[in-house]
């Protein structure tokens, strides 16, 4: 990426971007421009991110715990970064890298993660209502427990991914491949299966 001129931007943001900060507690953050920081292995959890530009940032197992909420992650490499239970709701994650990422129990409401590389990502618990997960590859995902209400999952890979008691309620699952995954105790009511593949599971049924 070229670099960004950083001509009458807040010097701290300067410094966090160069990777000259390492103390984020208490930080607020919210709105910066962080893009292409080098943060990677850094703690955020105690930072106010709401907003947070950190498009094509270095973010590799980084501690993101806390609060991004309509924080922006285009094409950010996000491998092995600790999401779990962070606030997560409106974020953009366009091209990101996310292999080995922790995402259980976080709060993804309205997320758009269209096309992302998900696989056997950790995702229980995760509240994932009316996001955009058109085209993502979930393949053998842990989403049980998963809300996923609303979402859009048209044309996603589900091949062997754990959906057990997920809620999946008005979810639109358009030409999904749902092969071989577990769907113990899972809620489908109103979700929308046209073309599906549900070859070994309990929908073959319906």
């Amino acid at each position: 990426m070229a670099e960004l001129s950083t001509q009458g931007m807040n010097q701290d943001w300067v410094d966090i971007r160069k990777g000259l900060v390492q103390d984020f507690a208490g930080r607020d953050l919210s709105g910066a421009n962080l893009e292409g920081a080098k943060l990677a292995q850094m703690d955020l959890s105690q930072a106010q991110c709401r907003g947070t530009n950190f498009a094509g940032a270095d973010l590799q197992g980084t501690n993101l715990r806390g609060t991004l909420r309509g924080a922006d992650f285009a094409g950010a490499n996000l491998q092995g970064a600790d999401c779990r239970n962070g606030d997560l709701r409106a974020t953009t994650w366009r091209d990101s890298q996310v292999g080995q990422i922790s995402l259980a129990g976080a709060f993804l409401a309205g997320a758009v993660m269209s096309q992302l590389d998900l696989q056997d990502v950790d995702l229980r618990g995760a509240d994932l209502r009316g996001a955009n997960l058109s085209g993502a590859n979930l393949e053998n995902c842990d989403l049980s427990s998963a809300n996923l209400s609303g979402a859009d999952l048209s044309g996603v890979n589900l091949e062997e991914a754990n959906l057990a008691g997920a809620v999946l309620r008005g979810a639109d699952l358009t030409g999904a491949n749902l092969l071989c995954a577990s769907l113990e105790g899972a809620q489908w009511e109103g979700a929308v299966l046209a073309r599906a593949c549900l070859e070994g599971t309990p929908l073959m049924e319906m």
